[in-house]
């Protein structure tokens, strides 16, 4: 940016040389340089100009502004800016920080961090250091040239933890029943992690009915302590912790100490009462402070008082005693003392007793209340004394109002007046009261019954985190009626079925997990536990140490130098995320090759070298780097050079898809595998869709077709008078279905029901028309069950115009009788000028027509299965008669097809019979079950088979000369 006349410096050269060496330049700078030639006369023009640029060099200068600053116990922040820019000598790269421990024993070389630059001024944070110690750090700038030189070192110390250690050897001795002495030894320097300010000593009496005392605490800074105005003859639990003004470290395990034994206290309650006119019975609790082992008990009676008469001993599991012979309507005083092995303690209250002969109801039990794990048997006493014998009876307060306790499997009274209530639960508890009475009078005791239940959940919250530990605290819930008596502290690694625990003493509120996992969820649950036993689980909750996985960075360049056959890596681009790098993984392969070369290391250092590459070859390279938190994944492409050091073409991009594409060649195959199945199936649904629209649509041609499904009659035929005279006797139309199948599908079975029915066919519906009659038009099929594979057997049995259906003979079922559904086939004759007669159960005659009238239309029928259940099916199938021949009709009835009418029925009308005989002799002929089934010729007389199929009628003519079949009959 200086120009030529403001800043220059020349230089004279030989004439004789042809280069010139310029010294003296500043590294990374960029010159200019022209040449003059002189002679004897003056100079030349200058030539033009040449601009260089001089090499980097190692920085001169050191960073500036180094400074450290405490953030944690395990942390240090550093911050700093680049040298001075004139003494960079380039463009700075990174820097390199030295730290190393200053502690008595400690490594004084330097640990060597590296990390890439971000700006003018950078931050680093270092963790996973010592607690409390004292570390000096340097600071180093890097360029491509090399390292500069270090910052001046400075010297820090790493902020105050707990103790990470409890203090050891800990000892207690009881040295009266009211003191114990309590010794322990110091912790070590490098386990205080801070300065002490104390100890601190935790102690809480374990009582005889299994709860906690008080807990308290007692600060010395000596390793020693005496605990004094203890309870006597009692157990403590002890522990010790150090603290510095971090907080409270690590407690000690519990010991157990029991003070001294001493005499005992007076016994809490003695009450006496008249049993007889010579006997009295006294009762007592035991002392509030037992002070030792009681020994045994001493009753005292005296006469007058204080002067003793008698003197008892009663065993110490005994609090009741009968002293008997005494003299009717004399006072005496009573009292008791228990005893230790340190003596007789102090005596009761004195009980002022009057034997009687009328002996008013005495209870001898004292109120007060009882405490019962749940799930347990109690038995709650009331021994009442009196003369007569007292009566007790139990009540329970309910609402503010007493009623008799309930007698059940689980609760009874006892001959000798206790209540008994087995596997006790919470609902049990509340105020009982006893009544014992006699004519003389009564006595009343109430008894507390508290059930103590496991306590309740607590709850648990993170108070804090590390790289390496997770701090809990929790507020205790409910205990259920009974102390705490400690935790359980239930941890594990997300996604992990193992748990670990720990027990807590009951009177800590937090608890810290060290040498956890860095940057690792982990999961918790906490649990109480009291008298009864563990509570419930408190929720789960979970917690990350901090750290993450690691990282590269966007603005570090990965590949440092590429030649022919070498690639330097730089890795001081990765950041291990707060965590240390567990496993580096490389793997690199040419590009159109499926075999990676893979190498592995356990840490991660500042560069790496891939040698024996393939001279100007393109390169695929990923890489994965993982810590305790996770991985982190890098891919990157790079070609080493030719031999000449040139570059080589960049990758087409239809060759790096093709490239790419082998990888995932696999993936495509399984793919199309995938879609040809998921297209051939919807291929043949599609075509089973259209099969079965084809097969429905030929089924309802089918029935189109049948011109006349249910025509029984024909009546519009024209005949001669002769004819109608030879056919006044009743014609019958038979109809047979020998193999159809009818499968009906109930909740509970599955049948296929078989009957017969009749249709009636008369002379009259073959006559002219001037001669109308009532006519049957309607038959009805029941169906009942089969085991063969073979269908039921529908044919038309016998049925008389102007009789009642009801009376018509029952149909023969099939050979294995079942019980009936409800359904039926009507057919149905409708007449164009009225209603459709249908016959069901009642029995309808067709209003006759006027005389001389003519049917312009033809006749219809139709046929529908009619249930009277929820399965019902109201489908009708209905086709007008386009004749009245014989072959129509036999026609109409080769094509009809009834399958459509019931789920899975199938009908074929294979035979069609002419009777003219009587209907007596048809049905008895079809009377016979299998006849009709296994002959294709009927076997009984007047029964004729119609085969005949002419063609449709053109005219009434031919109609007129067509053949009547004759009756088939055997023999002939």
């Amino acid at each position: 940016t200086d120009s030529w006349d403001s800043v220059q410096r020349t230089r004279d050269v030989s004439p004789q040389l042809n280069q010139a060496t310029i010294i003296d330049l500043h590294p990374s700078s960029t010159y200019n340089i022209r040449m003059y030639a002189k002679n004897r006369i003056g100079k030349s023009e200058a030539s033009n100009e040449l601009t260089i640029t001089t090499d980097e060099a190692a920085p001169d200068g050191p960073p500036q502004d180094v400074q450290l600053e405490p953030i944690s116990s395990q942390s240090i922040r550093v911050t700093w800016k680049a040298p001075k820019k004139h003494l960079q000598n380039g463009i700075i790269r990174g820097y390199q920080i030295g730290y190393r421990e200053y502690s008595a024993g400690g490594n004084f070389q330097f640990n060597i961090i590296s990390i890439d630059t971000t700006g003018d001024s950078e931050v680093y944070t270092l963790n996973n250091l010592k607690k409390f110690t004292q570390y000096g750090m340097v600071v180093q700038a890097c360029n491509r040239a090399g390292i500069g030189p270090s910052s001046q070192e400075i010297i820090t110390t790493t902020l105050e933890d707990v103790p990470s250690c409890p203090p050891g050897n800990v000892q207690a001795t009881a040295t009266s029943p009211e003191t114990i002495s309590i010794s322990w030894s110091t912790l070590a320097k490098e386990t205080l992690n801070g300065i002490l300010q104390g100890f601190r000593v935790i102690y809480w009496a374990n009582l005889l009915d299994g709860e906690l005392g008080e807990i308290k605490n007692v600060t010395t800074t000596q390793p020693s302590l005496e605990l004094d105005g203890l309870e006597k003859y009692t157990n403590y639990s002890i522990q010790v912790l150090a603290f510095t003004r971090a907080g409270d470290g690590v407690r000690s395990e519990q010991i157990f100490t029991r003070t001294k034994e001493d005499v005992p206290g007076p016994p809490a309650g003695v009450k006496a009462a008249a049993a007889s006119a010579s006997t009295v019975f006294v009762s007592w609790l035991p002392p509030l402070k037992l002070n030792g082992i009681i020994r045994k008990y001493t009753v005292f009676c005296s006469h007058p008082y204080p002067t003793v008469i008698s003197e008892f001993e009663a065993s110490p599991d005994s609090f009741s005693y009968r002293i008997p012979n005494l003299s009717r309507n004399r006072q005496y005083s009573v009292w008791v003392v228990a005893v230790t092995a340190a003596g007789r303690g102090n005596s009761s209250e004195i009980i002022t007793v009057e034997p009687l002969a009328k002996a008013p109801a005495r209870i001898l039990t004292f109120s007060g209340t009882v405490t019962t794990p749940w799930m347990k048997d109690i038995v709650l006493p009331c021994k009442a004394v009196g003369d007569p014998a007292p009566t007790v009876k139990w009540m329970k307060d309910s609402n503010g109002t007493p009623s008799l306790v309930m007698i059940d499997g689980r609760r009874s009274i006892f001959s000798n007046g206790s209540f008994v209530i087995r596997t006790v639960k919470a609902e049990d508890s509340g105020y009982y009261s006893c009544v014992a009475s006699n004519n003389w009078g009564s006595d009343e005791i109430i008894l507390n019954l508290q059930v103590q239940v496991p306590p309740d959940q607590p709850r648990l919250t993170v108070s804090k985190t590390t790289s390496s530990s997770i701090t809990l605290s929790w507020i205790p819930g409910d205990n259920g009626g009974s102390s705490i008596r400690g935790y359980i502290l239930q941890y594990s690694e997300d996604n992990s079925e193992q748990w670990g625990s720990f027990p807590i003493s009951p009177s800590e509120r937090s608890y810290r997990l060290e040498t956890l996992k860095c940057g690792t969820w982990y999961k918790f649950t906490l649990t109480a536990q009291n008298g009864v036993g563990p509570g419930r689980i408190s929720e789960i909750i979970e917690a990350k140490t901090l750290g993450k996985e690691p990282q590269f960075s966007k603005e570090q360049e990965l590949f440092a130098s590429i030649n022919t056959t070498r690639v330097r890596l730089n890795l001081i681009g990765w950041n291990d995320g707060g965590c240390p790098i567990t496993s580096f993984t490389l793997e690199y392969r040419p590009f159109g090759t499926t075999v990676w070369t893979t190498a592995q290391r356990t840490s991660l250092s500042k560069s790496y070298i891939l040698y024996d590459l393939q001279e100007a070859t393109w390169y695929e390279l990923q890489m994965r780097v993982c810590n305790s938190a996770g991985c982190a994944e890098k891919q990157a492409k790079f070609a080493t050079l030719n031999y000449d050091g040139s570059t080589i073409p960049p990758l087409i991009k239809s060759v790096v898809q093709s490239e790419e594409g082998l990888g995932t060649n696999e993936g495509l195959k399984m793919l199309v595998t995938i879609s040809c199945i998921l297209v051939g199936v919807l291929l043949l649904f599609v075509m089973l869709l259209i099969v079965r629209r084809r097969r429905r649509e030929q089924r309802l041609k089918r029935l189109r077709d049948a011109k006349s499904l249910a025509e029984m009659l024909m009546s519009k035929n024209t005949r001669t008078s002769d004819t109608l005279n030879k056919q006044q006797q009743t014609l019958r139309m038979h109809i047979d279905i020998p193999r159809a199948q009818l499968l009906i599908e109930e909740r509970d079975t599955m049948e296929t029901i078989d009957d017969r029915s009749t249709v009636l066919l008369t002379d009259a519906d073959f006559g002219e028309t001037s001669k109308q009659k009532s006519l049957t038009v309607t038959h009805t099929v029941h169906y009942q069950s089969v085991s063969q594979a073979t269908g039921p057997l529908v044919d038309v049995s016998d049925a008389r115009p102007g009789t009642n259906p009801t009376t018509r003979r029952s149909a023969k079922t099939g050979p294995t009788a079942r019980n009936r559904y409800a359904s039926q086939w009507t057919l149905n004759r409708p007449h164009p000028t009225i209603s459709a007669h249908t016959l069901t159960t009642d029995w309808r005659l067709p209003t006759p027509r006027p005389a001389g009238s003519v049917d312009k239309e033809s006749d219809s029928y139709s046929v529908s299965p009619s249930q009277d259940t929820d399965r019902a099916r109201s489908s009708m199938v209905s086709t007008e008669s386009a004749s009245s021949t014989y072959e129509e009709l036999a026609r109409a009835y080769e094509h009809a097809k009834m399958e459509e009418q019931l789920r899975h029925a199938k009908f074929t009308i294979t035979e069609c019979f002419i009777s003219d005989t009587s209907s007596e002799q048809l049905t008895a002929g079809t009377n016979d079950y299998t006849d009709s089934l296994t002959s294709s010729t009927p076997s009984e007389s007047g029964i004729c088979r119609f085969t005949a199929s002419p063609p449709k009628p053109q005219d009434g003519g031919r109609v007129m000369n067509m053949a009547v079949p004759k009756a088939h009959r055997p023999g002939e």
